[in-house]
């Protein structure tokens, strides 16, 4: 009996150390890439602000050919939808949302994951044109929170390291896309 009392008061000790913990771990993150493509701004904006190009460039859609895709609303407005089905757990399911667009500058999409995981968080694309108006910088960024007590798991995930690189891969495939369109 004596050992379940010291096995329950190291286990409510950890818990309590945990949820302490999670009160000092930052609950945000905010993972974003930049590339200078040689295109238009307008050109460039008006092609990312379209959920359907996104299979073009994005690396997500690539990893499961299978994959199942539809679209709702009218693409490059507010309120248009893209839903993916995927077997791949890398892909999961979930739906991506154009939930505000300042015109040539910015599109935010809400995005919403339903399977493996289920969470909500945000992308967006920032367009803005050089001096010389021939090239235009792309940001492409992702962010979310996690809710307490959970957010002391990001002490243990790098976000950046799991989403940047893809972020990065899919502006290098927006680039080759843009510039080979001329």
């Amino acid at each position: 009996m004596k050992f379940l009392k010291q096995i329950s008061i190291l286990i409510a000790s950890l818990i309590t150390l945990v949820l302490i913990i999670a009160l000092f771990v930052e609950k945000g993150y905010d993972i974003k890439r930049k590339i200078n493509i040689s295109k238009r701004n307008s050109e460039i904006f008006n092609y990312v602000k379209n959920l359907r190009n996104l299979e073009n460039y994005a690396v997500w859609q690539k990893k499961d050919p299978n994959i199942i895709q539809t679209y709702s609303g009218i693409d490059g407005e507010v309120g248009s939808k893209y839903t993916w089905t995927s077997e791949n757990k890398e892909v999961g399911n979930g739906e991506q949302e154009v939930i505000a667009i300042d015109n040539n500058n910015r599109v935010d999409f809400g995005v919403r994951f339903k399977d493996p995981i289920e969470m909500e968080a945000q992308s967006y694309m920032i367009t803005s044109a050089n001096e010389s108006g021939n090239s235009t910088n792309v940001t492409w960024g992702f962010k979310g929170e996690s809710a307490y007590p959970w957010n002391f798991f990001l002490l243990f995930i790098d976000m950046d390291k799991q989403l940047g690189p893809d972020l990065q891969k899919g502006l290098e495939n927006l680039k080759g896309i843009m510039e080979s369109n001329e």
